[in-house]
């Protein structure tokens, strides 16, 4: 197993499982009791409590990481393009939490760090499994014609 693969599942993993423990605190209280979050941090979001929060958190950085963990653990077919772009997803969380804060802590550093670990590794693994243009074969033409682009086959 490649390091960059590792880097990403261990990425992943702590993304996944840190994500889902916090998105089910925020639907189990959505007043924020339970992980002392004033619901003043809120008020320059569209939110009224961390309700919708807990459910878009679980949905993009809790769920899609588990499942991007699944494919990187099986390395199924562009699992390095997933990781890249589950990296993409967490930053873009990141930016859009910051401006609605209009605030920046210490674990906003520490996932902004995960984010891009997680694109760059994607990358690399994305360019590890491509393999040279020699060995790649072309693509047989349907009836209706095909783009002309080449598989590794």
């Amino acid at each position: 197993m490649s390091p960059a693969r590792v880097i990403a599942i261990a990425a992943l993993a702590f993304l996944g499982f840190t994500s889902l423990a916090g998105s089910i605190f925020m639907l189990a209280d959505p007043g924020g009791g339970v992980l002392n979050l004033p619901l003043s941090l809120l008020q320059h979001s569209p939110f009224r409590s961390y309700l919708i929060p807990g459910i878009l958190l679980l949905v993009s950085n809790g769920l899609l990481a588990l499942w991007v963990l699944w494919l990187a653990m099986m390395a199924r077919p562009r699992y390095g393009l997933w990781t890249a772009f589950q990296g993409c997803v967490l930053l873009g969380w990141l930016v859009v939490e910051c401006l609605m804060l209009r605030l920046v802590i210490w674990p906003h550093y520490l996932y902004g760090a995960v984010a891009l670990v997680l694109v760059v590794a994607g990358l690399a693994l994305r360019h590890e499994n491509s393999g040279p243009l020699r060995d790649r074969q072309p693509v047989r033409r349907s009836a209706q014609g095909s783009s002309g682009w080449y598989r590794a086959g």
